[in-house]
């Protein structure tokens, strides 16, 4: 497919792009930016040259060469030269990206404080910063710095006012119930999953692991999203977007990176609707009254409501309230004023006696939102 052609495609494919027609733009990532609408995509990830200060070649022990990235895209003249190429391509993304989306960029100790700063100077609001502590680094085999066995994302939204996404349920539950952490331990990217040539030479010096772009694009995107990867290299984040149910929009100014891109997008399939259903955030849920768990039944007036310790009581009334000895009121204001607090969340602070032992009400509230969702708009 030509260039031409592809560029003809970038000027269609955001918003409303279809998922199963990944697109790979062969060109510069600054111009072919500039041909596509603004405010259209959702999520950029970005891996934008490192500008690697390599001192010389490097070699192992037994005098091997280490497959060091010499590669001219990643040589700047300065630091002002590479200052400037951030801050160019950063401008370019910045009015691409919708009001409530947002960027990660990754880069080593060579690049990303820099990328920071300028993130920062151009209005992004800075979420978090993510170490990928990689579990099987390359040695330091000349052994006069610590091994670099990390490597540090930058999560920001457009704007401090973006609504950016973060699916928060959905990442803890599947950590265990404990809320994920900002140190990220994932191997780098090796066997089957690394791009060869016909050689069996690597096609991409720096191809990132997909567990890496699937655990971002799991924390901050939904399906169906629009996402951004300005320097596409390999395609990963192409790759992993299809098999997600994501669009992607990837761009890539070297020819032999877009033609395996390509080639790797066709061995994708996007998993069934089943395995992509998205938990949906506390927040987004529908409102429930304290009322409607009383109405229904789950709770008869008259029951008997305590706290975590049981050491505080109140009674729930026919109306929805409950009553705290004289006092009478929501279920929060009563949790409130049992701890002399300015506010309090009655769903979580109240309990109710149950066969299985003491249990918040709020799995009461919980069971109404599934019977809402059950019932066809």
């Amino acid at each position: 497919m030509s260039s031409s052609v592809l560029r003809t495609q970038a000027r269609s494919i955001a918003p409303g792009m279809d998922i199963s027609e990944q697109r790979i733009i062969l060109g510069d990532c600054i111009a072919e930016l500039e041909k596509l609408p603004a405010a259209s995509v959702d999520l950029v990830f970005a891996d934008p040259p490192y500008n690697l200060q390599l001192q010389g070649t490097l070699h192992r022990p037994d005098q091997s060469l280490v497959d060091a990235v010499d590669d001219e895209w990643d040589q700047f003249a300065s630091f002002e030269a590479y200052d400037a190429f951030t801050r160019a391509w950063l401008s370019a993304v910045r009015r691409v990206m919708k009001p409530n989306a947002a960027i990660w960029v990754i880069g080593s100790y060579h690049n990303i404080f820099r990328v920071g700063a300028i993130l920062q100077d151009l209005g992004f609001w800075i979420l978090n910063d993510v170490v990928w502590r990689k579990n099987n680094p390359m040695p330091n085999f000349r052994g006069r710095r610590f091994t670099n066995a990390h490597e540090t994302m930058i999560w920001a939204s457009r704007s401090p006012e973006s609504k950016y996404t973060f699916n928060y349920e959905a990442l803890k539950a599947g950590n265990e119930d404990l809320q994920l952490r900002s140190d990220w331990l994932l191997p780098i990217c090796t066997g089957g999953e690394r791009l060869k040539d016909k050689e069996g030479k690597k096609v991409h010096p720096t191809q990132k692991p997909e567990a890496l772009i699937a655990r971002v694009l799991m924390s901050s995107t939904k399906r169906g999203d629009t996402v951004l990867d300005p320097f596409s290299g390999s395609g990963t984040t192409a790759a992993v977007s299809k098999r997600l149910g994501r669009s992607c929009i990837g761009i890539e100014r070297d020819p032999e990176y877009a033609a395996a891109s390509r080639a790797r997008l066709k061995g994708v399939e996007t998993l069934p609707d089943e395995a992509l259903a998205e938990i949906p955030a506390k927040r987004e849920a529908p409102r429930v009254a304290f009322s409607s768990v009383v109405e229904r039944g789950l709770l008869s007036p008259g029951a008997i409501l305590v706290d975590s310790k049981k050491k505080v009581q109140a009674l729930v009334r026919a109306d929805g309230t409950i009553a705290l000895g004289p006092s009478v009121g929501s279920i929060h204001k009563m949790g409130a004023l049992a701890q002399n607090a300015e506010a309090c969340n009655g769903w979580t602070y109240w309990h109710m006696e149950t066969e299985q032992g003491l249990s918040p009400i709020d799995r009461l509230r919980e069971q109404i939102r599934i019977e809402m969702a059950a019932i066809p708009a």
